[in-house]
């Protein structure tokens, strides 16, 4: 699936908007932090997380910037999620979002709704997919989806098995399944939708390679 920016926007100091390096020292001290909180030394941590000691302590000391993969396995890791590990905090958001508040996004033909609050584990939308739209796009990502269709037909390939789902019917997948997300009808098809992936302002980490062949 591709989804709007939805994170919260950090404020840009006197020289201009953030540089690069800034957000990899807001992470650093909240990956020691929530290490020594889950009590792991870290090269036990290393070990759960598929590295070696020398490359989580460069995270930690903000000389290296951690990948997608690496922020979701340590987020499993320390019980926890990947906005705390970004230093996000509880009070920044709201636990109710107002319909009002759902401002309609367009992006590669389909039309999204942020349906739930920015900066969580997960994000949740209400998406409207329409006919002949990125149907032919295969999708590969880490994290986890869940949706759930809300009026018209969908078609749901994943891997080589094609599901066809109905008003009511929901999907649960890995998301490292190759998959496929298309309309049966003129109409379209309605879902909700959520998933675990860390928000991002671009489609680019959810989408894979577009269909020109840009990663």
């Amino acid at each position: 699936m591709s989804f709007p920016a939805s994170g919260p926007t950090r404020p840009s100091g006197p020289s201009g908007p953030p540089g690069p390096a800034e957000p990899v020292a807001a992470v650093a001290p909240q990956l020691r932090a929530l290490r020594r909180r889950a009590g792991l030394t870290l090269e036990a941590a290393a070990r759960a997380a598929g590295l070696s000691p020398a490359h989580l302590s460069r995270l930690e000391t903000g000389q290296r910037q951690p990948s997608l993969p690496m922020l979701l396995a340590l987020a499993r890791i320390y019980a926890t999620t990947v906005s705390e590990l970004l230093g996000e905090t509880v009070a920044d958001r709201d636990a109710v979002v107002r319909a009002a508040a759902m401002e309609p996004t367009a992006a590669g033909g389909w039309t999204y709704w942020q349906a739930g609050a920015p900066g969580r584990g997960m994000q949740a939308l209400r998406v409207h997919v329409p006919h002949g739209s990125q149907g032919d796009i295969v999708r590969v990502h880490p994290g986890e989806e869940w949706l759930y269709v809300l009026g018209g037909r969908l078609r749901l390939c994943l891997g080589d098995a094609t599901h066809r789902l109905g008003p009511g019917d929901s999907a649960h997948f890995d998301s490292l399944t190759p998959h496929r997300i298309a309309a049966q009808d003129a109409d379209g098809v309605e879902l909700l939708f959520v998933h675990t992936l860390l928000q991002s302002p671009t489609a680019t980490l959810c989408l894979g390679p577009d269909p020109e062949g840009t990663p």
